[in-house]
């Protein structure tokens, strides 16, 4: 009998997105609740903010650093001339209202900033103050969550029409990928209307492919990210929090963090002073900022990680796709590396902080070579073999 295959689990399901590592999030909701103000903490750039709808017509773009013990711990080491940590990307994109689908307020061109983007901090407000006008007259999370969802999969529900309408077309000898490409849209229709997102459907690969090249709204990742008072953040308590904890895990449970705005704008206006961040942390009940996780979890959200390259004239974040083999993360150095790769000489962050040096890692015998299948950790730090001849550079 020939012997059972080893089981290793269940298989992660394929990747939706685009395979590339300059990646973007887009803050989206509704006007005024805190899209821009959140964009400015994050960037400390002075976009306006003002008190209107539409305020922010064409979208901002930043990039943030992305905060890391790993990457400063490799800067002590090392004490490089240089470093350059990892970034996020973010779009600010302006509010989108009820009817956005159907192109009211500014709604169909900022649906397509959306398509742009590759995943989605959904900003939802749960503060109350008057002198902020919110465009629904009312104050309810939940509701502009169903308003923002609704919107969102409309959109999608279109740009699936239109695939299947042009598919239909077409006549004589039809190619074999057209005819599944309009089974698909027709599966994901069926799915969309049944009130389910893209991103939670149990998709295959050649549904992926499909599903990649049309780069539906709903398929991007969402991270909730809840605008409460200064005093609801310093407690941790807010009456809205209990419903959108339970709206989101009804609709696939995405990551959802809560931040208040006011406090993130007062915080970073004592970044350059350390001492009086700690003051003003312990005047509202030891709370901090929540900017480093919405950061790093925005990061994660797209499927992006970093390797580490590190020496004495620089040490580098490269950020690349989560199951990414070495000659692709060779070639986010240079397209040389990945055409002429070699091998990879790989430390492990924890043994490199462990054992203290990389002779100490060596001596250890725990400096490994990996070749061309090996695929790329995050924090993996790199020193890569290469070799391109004058014959493959023509």
């Amino acid at each position: 009998m020939a012997p059972k295959k080893k089981d290793d689990g269940p298989k992660e399901r394929p990747i939706l997105g685009r395979f590339k590592s300059n990646l973007k999030m887009g803050i989206v909701g509704m006007p005024n609740v805190g899209k821009s103000t959140l964009f400015n903490t994050l960037s400390r750039m002075g976009i306006p903010a003002e008190n209107f709808p539409f305020c922010t017509i064409d979208p901002n773009n930043a990039r943030v650093n992305v905060p890391d013990d790993r990457y400063n711990w490799l800067v002590d080491l090392y004490k490089p001339k240089s470093g350059v940590p990892a970034f996020l990307e973010i779009v600010d994109i302006a509010g989108l209202v009820r009817g956005a689908a159907n192109g009211e307020g500014l709604g169909n061109a900022f649906l397509s900033h959306i398509s742009a983007v590759d995943g989605i901090f959904h900003v939802t407000r749960a503060f109350d103050d008057p002198d902020v006008i919110h465009v629904e007259d009312r104050i309810d999370p939940v509701a502009d969550l169903d308003i923002i969802h609704a919107e969102l999969r409309l959109k999608d529900k279109e740009r699936l029409n239109g695939i299947i309408e042009s598919l239909s077309k077409l006549r004589g000898a039809v190619q074999k990928e057209q005819k599944e490409d309009k089974e698909i849209a027709e599966k994901v229709m069926a799915w969309l209307e049944e009130g389910k997102d893209v991103r939670f459907g149990e998709w295959n690969l050649r549904e992926v492919e499909a599903l990649n090249t049309w780069q539906l709204l709903t398929a991007k990742p969402v991270v909730y990210l809840v605008n409460m008072s200064v005093k609801d953040y310093q407690r941790k308590k807010n009456k809205h929090l209990p419903k959108i904890f339970e709206w989101v895990k009804e609709h696939g449970g995405d990551p959802i963090i809560p931040f208040s705005g006011a406090f993130e704008n007062s915080w970073v206006e004592l970044e350059d002073d350390a001492e009086a961040q700690k003051k003003f942390a312990e005047e509202h009940e030891g709370a901090t900022s929540a900017l480093p996780k919405i950061i790093t979890t925005g990061f994660k959200a797209i499927h992006l990680i970093y390797f580490f390259t590190a020496g004495a004239d620089e040490v580098k974040c490269w950020q690349i796709r989560r199951h990414t083999k070495a000659p692709q993360a060779a070639g986010a150095i240079h397209t040389d590396f990945e055409r002429g790769f070699i091998c990879a000489e790989v430390m492990k962050y924890d043994e490199l902080k462990e054992l203290g040096s990389e002779n100490a890692v060596k001596a250890a015998g725990k400096y490994r070579q990996e070749g061309k299948n090996y695929e790329v950790h995050d924090g993996d730090i790199i020193y890569f073999k290469f070799n391109v001849t004058s014959a493959a550079k023509k």
